[in-house]
């Protein structure tokens, strides 16, 4: 930096030095202001976007209460509806303060029921938070002069408690200081559930599967009623403060050289025309010889290959270029043209032969399970063996029975007349030959694509419980804490406690240490210390 004292006896070269320094220092000035602009710009588009979905989710709340809108739905039907615009809401709510930099509670003309107070009946527990030092900086030893108390609502099957959070204060009554105990950082800001509560209905609703309005009942039981929009509210809330971790996940997958993908049909229903259509489950994860065992589920109202482009970020910078386990669905041939290699799956194939057999008694799908089951005994007998010995063994044993195979379908394909329900199965391996046989020279990679349907099982069992996701948002939600919950439990922990965990220290978490938190790499806190 040059003093204006010195421009005088400055020559000129070194003058334009100092002008060029200058112009350098301007344009990286206006370039920060350029970046912050577009910064503010984006957000207020973000925060606008939210504002205009938030309106048209309370417009369709309201029509939801009138019985024209919801002729032709069943008491469920129109419970299910009624919590997923709850839960929509909600999370748009915090998403909207999120973005304006807010905390929960901030909003001055957010219009808050009054709460009553938690049932004297429940059980409490008191939870002592105190200084970490009650002697004053002038040296004298504070005195207690009260307390603050805070009460959280627990839960653990079938028991509710009360957690009471007792926050003394402590005075110097040389000096008049005080000092008290900081309020402990909640997921649910100002809320009344614990960490523990929100786990159980987080868990209850996309892992086993309970609507909001059963659990209503089932808490009625346990002693205390809690209205289904306040458990919609709290999924909502939870659902937008837990989709950086799902984010985490799903760029930690995106790393991965080998991946699974399948999509699965849910019914979600259109607010508009009041109808059901199909919208789709996408899910991606790791292959099961991989020690990193991660799955993340993605919901998309169709069933375009554009869903799977835009998920491995192909129209990005980095787009993804591994090797993409599938059944051989259409919709992810433009995928394979952008770089990704394509890798088949067996386990469709022998199914085409297997449905000839089973509903035909024909021969021909008879001789090619043979071959077929010869292939998976291999597999089975090398589950545990490292990628090199696998490839090796595969080349040794695989490669031979497989040629075996072509050549036999060639030599069917042949005899067959064309459009026979035969020909259809002989023709889906044999133009997908290349990738079905891809596994032989690669030890990481799987023989079929049944790692990720055991993935997408669970949501068979349960759509019908959310049959109505009424919102892609709602769609987004589900598919997002059940990439957790699915993804604890292949990794061996009990959901329920991982959940329980993150929900307590994500508020209070350094979010470049995110990645602390994902489910393969997650320690309980007490084990972590």
């Amino acid at each position: 930096m040059i003093a204006p004292q010195q421009l005088d006896s400055l020559d000129a070269q070194q003058m334009r030095q100092a002008l060029l320094s200058l112009m350098a220092q301007v344009a990286a000035k206006d370039e920060l202001l350029d970046r912050r602009q577009r910064e503010v710009a984006f957000k207020q588009a973000q925060v606008d976007k939210l504002t205009h979905e938030l309106a048209i989710l309370k417009r369709l709340k309201f029509a939801a209460t009138s019985e024209k809108f919801c002729a032709g739905m069943s008491a469920e039907q129109r419970s299910l509806l009624e919590e997923t615009l709850d839960a929509d809401i909600a999370q748009a709510c915090a998403e909207i303060e999120r973005s304006n930099g807010e905390k929960a509670g901030d909003r001055k003309d957010k219009q808050v029921p009054k709460r009553e107070p938690l049932p004297a009946h429940l059980p409490r527990r008191d939870v002592n938070h105190e200084p970490e030092s009650t002697v004053c900086a002038c040296g004298c030893q504070m005195k207690r002069i009260g307390q603050d108390v805070s009460e959280k609502l627990d839960y653990e099957p079938g028991v509710f408690t009360v957690d009471r959070h007792v926050r003394g204060k402590w005075a110097c009554a040389h000096c008049q200081k005080l000092v008290q105990a900081p309020v402990a950082a909640h997921i649910i800001d100002k809320g009344i559930p614990t960490a523990g509560l929100l786990a159980q209905v987080l868990v209850a609703k996309f892992l086993d599967h309970l609507p909001l309005y059963r659990q209503e009942h089932i808490f009625k039981r346990a002693g205390l009623a809690i209205a289904r929009s306040t458990l919609a509210s709290w999924v909502g809330e939870c659902g937008a403060q837990l989709q950086p971790l799902v984010d985490a996940l799903s760029a930690e997958l995106l790393r991965h050289d080998v991946l699974h993908a399948d999509e699965t049909p849910v019914a979600m229903l259109k607010p508009g025309n009041k109808k059901t259509h199909k919208a789709y489950m996408w899910t991606y994860c790791t292959t099961s010889f991989n020690p990193t065992k991660a799955v993340v589920f993605n919901f998309a109202e169709t069933r375009s290959g554009e869903n799977v482009r835009e998920f491995l970020g192909q129209d990005g910078e980095h787009p993804w270029k591994g090797k993409l386990v599938t059944d051989g669905f259409a919709g992810y041939k433009a995928t394979f043209e952008r770089g990704v290699t394509e890798v088949g799956c067996a386990a469709h194939a022998r199914r085409k032969f297997h449905e000839l057999w089973a509903n035909h008694g024909s021969k021909v799908g008879e001789q090619a399970l043979r071959y077929f089951q010869l292939l998976f005994t291999i597999e089975a007998e090398i589950v545990d063996c490292t990628p090199d010995e696998r490839r090796r063994i595969r080349q040794r044993k695989s490669r031979r029975v497989a040629a075996a195979l072509n050549k036999w379908l060639i030599r069917q394909r042949l005899q067959v007349p064309d459009g026979s329900a035969t020909t259809k199965a002989i023709d889906y391996s044999l133009k997908r030959w290349a990738a079905l046989t891809r596994y032989i020279g690669d030890g990481d990679l799987p023989i079929s694509n049944n790692w990720v349907e055991n993935q997408i099982r669970p949501i068979a069992i349960g759509r019908s419980n959310w049959l109505f996701a009424g919102s892609l948002r709602a769609g987004q939600r589900a598919a997002a804490v059940m990439s957790l919950v699915h993804s604890a439990r292949i990794n061996g922990h009990d959901p329920y406690a991982y959940l329980r965990d993150i929900l307590e220290r994500l508020p209070s978490h350094p979010a470049t240490r995110i990645d602390e938190l994902l489910p393969h790499r997650w320690q309980p806190a007490t084990a972590a210390i």
